[in-house]
């Protein structure tokens, strides 16, 4: 057995279409996709509002708390050179 290890991009079609000359005809051949988890489908409105009935309240019994935050340091004011995005702007 010899394992073929490539990287394809699926289309704006949410299909992914891959040739993989093999060197033999008439031949069944076992193909693994790996799809990443990082790539997750947005939820329903449906699945939205499960989740948040599941979820709301649940840190009732141990609340975040939001400690003091210190003092800020006075920063200077930005100055902003808006010349040369009116010239890109205008183009």
């Amino acid at each position: 057995m010899e394992t073929l290890r490539l990287h394809a991009q699926a289309g704006h079609d949410g299909v992914l279409r891959i040739d993989i000359p093999v060197g033999i005809a008439d031949v069944d051949c076992e193909i693994v996709v790996t799809i990443p988890s990082s790539v997750a489908q947005p939820m329903t409105t449906e699945e939205l509002n499960r989740f948040v009935d599941e979820t709301a309240g649940s840190l009732a019994a141990n609340p975040i708390e939001r400690l003091p935050q210190g003092d800020y340091e006075e920063r200077d004011a930005l100055q902003w050179d808006l010349s040369a995005a009116v010239r890109v702007a205008q183009r």
